[in-house]
């Protein structure tokens, strides 16, 4: 644990064990999330299934990025992750994004995936209004997580008919906003 990193956000009026508990519910998001997008994945198929997979790749891997951001920041505060998987998905700060039972349903799918970002957009949004001028590390970190997330969203989006999201899908690079903290 960093103590003076803890000790500054305490004095800066945050209740650290709260901020945690949100950082290691949404660390538990990103990992299921991760779990579940590789299922639905696998089931983006025939014509316009192979449309979506590299979108669906991409916000895969950025959120299984988005767990391995997250977890240097818990522990430095003092939290850590529960010791059994099963404690940790059920904490999460999201649904799960479980498949549909209509797996041919490219439109149902979508809107799995369109959820589980809109989820993570409103619990990155919470932690950044927590932290913004008080914690500068973890809003910066969740600031670029939610960067991502709202690519997501867009993406999802669009693809449901929602409207041009503005946003291209990423060319080689993964996680641009988040990938500093991965080094």
């Amino acid at each position: 644990m960093a103590k003076v990193s803890r000790e500054m956000v305490e004095n800066s009026g945050i209740n650290v064990d709260e901020l945690v508990e949100l950082l290691v519910k949404n660390a538990a998001a990103e990992l299921t999330t991760f779990y579940y997008y590789t299922i639905l994945r696998v089931n983006l198929i025939g014509l316009e299934g192979e449309g979506l997979k590299e979108i669906a790749e991409t916000a895969r891997i950025e959120d299984r990025n988005h767990f391995e951001a997250l977890v240097p920041r818990i522990y430095e505060l003092g939290g850590s992750l529960p010791k059994d998987m099963k404690d940790f998905h059920d904490i999460s700060g999201c649904p799960p994004a479980y498949l549909p039972d209509d797996v041919t349903d490219i439109n149902k799918l979508m809107k799995v995936l369109l959820q589980a970002e809109q989820c993570a957009v409103k619990q990155y949004t919470k932690i950044c209004n927590i932290t913004a001028g008080k914690d500068h590390r973890t809003y910066d970190l969740a600031l670029a997580i939610l960067n991502e997330e709202i690519q997501h969203e867009s993406w999802f989006s669009e693809f449901l008919g929602d409207g041009p999201s503005g946003h291209f899908l990423r060319q080689g690079k993964t996680s641009p906003f988040v990938s500093k903290f991965l080094e």
